[in-house]
């Protein structure tokens, strides 16, 4: 135990500071050497937004709602749903890539080196945020030039919503990782996690409207951290706050990234139990 204490103190901030950076950087650098990864992160909202969007535009128009301050045209309505479906998939892939790295990649040699799991996995966080970010906003671009109106201040408001979405789904991947060894079982797992978290939330449809047609969904919509994600983007992109979807989302960000933290510790967690990561035990 001492020496463990030790050799972190011997770390330093520079130490934490260059691993931080270290794991950001390559995982943005694996982002932008991946153009498919990018392309098929904006082909799921994108086809929303400019077929089933359209379809739907004279059958589903949205009553005025907070935030919204007059009758709005189903496309505007589904924008910030589809701009946190993008970081939902981000979060997910950025674990499925997770499971690969603890294994036999760069996450195999990190999570036995002197630094404590809750610095590696939260770097291995932001930096799963900061490339949803950047889809999220270039699909938001495309969004205006589509003409979905959008108040230009609303661009800058919704950026510490959109990180906080996007930590708590990143969270959430996290611990779905630590809870699963071989890429083909996470991706099963994915499929479970994945489309009942966007379909019964208030991403497509108002909360009212879904609670006109079951009341048990209503409440199964109103349970999901998905929609408060939603909700929280939705109001920021417009100049509102909405305290409880800050509250929730906050809340289940802390909760999973500390299950997850629990998770990957080696002395007590899930990886311990596995035979951690690639088999060690120490």
């Amino acid at each position: 135990m001492s020496s463990t204490v030790t050799v972190e103190g011997r770390l330093g901030f520079a130490g934490y500071a260059t691993c931080f950076s270290g794991i950001v950087r390559r995982e943005f650098l694996r982002f932008v050497n991946q153009r498919e990864r990018f392309l098929s992160a904006l082909v799921r909202p994108l086809v929303w937004l400019f077929i089933f969007a359209a379809g739907f535009r004279s059958v589903l128009g949205v009553s005025i709602i907070p935030p919204y301050e007059t009758y709005v045209l189903y496309e505007v309505y589904v924008v910030p749903g589809l701009a946190v479906m993008i970081q939902l998939f981000n979060g997910m892939q950025s674990s499925l890539s997770m499971v690969y790295d603890r294994e036999v990649g760069s996450m195999r040699v990190l999570l036995t080196s002197p630094f404590p799991r809750w610095s590696i996995l939260l770097a291995k966080l932001a930096a799963g945020v900061l490339v949803s970010l950047l889809q999220v906003y270039v699909f938001l671009a495309i969004a205006h030039v589509w003409e979905v109106d959008i108040p230009p201040l609303g661009y800058l408001a919704a950026l510490p919503a959109l990180v906080l979405s996007g930590l708590m789904l990143g969270s959430i991947g996290l611990f779905l990782s630590s809870l699963v060894r071989q890429l083909e079982n996470f991706a099963s797992v994915m499929n479970f996690v994945i489309f009942p978290m966007f379909f019964a939330s208030s991403a497509l449809y108002p909360l009212w409207r879904i609670r006109e047609s079951s009341e048990a969904l209503y409440m199964i919509c109103l349970a999901n951290p998905f929609t408060h994600a939603v909700e929280l983007v939705r109001h920021a992109l417009y100049g509102s706050f909405d305290p409880t979807a800050l509250s929730v989302v906050t809340l289940v960000t802390l909760v999973f990234f500390v299950l997850a933290v629990l998770a990957y510790d080696p002395a007590r967690g899930i990886m311990i139990r596995r035979g951690g990561p690639a088999g060690e035990t120490t």
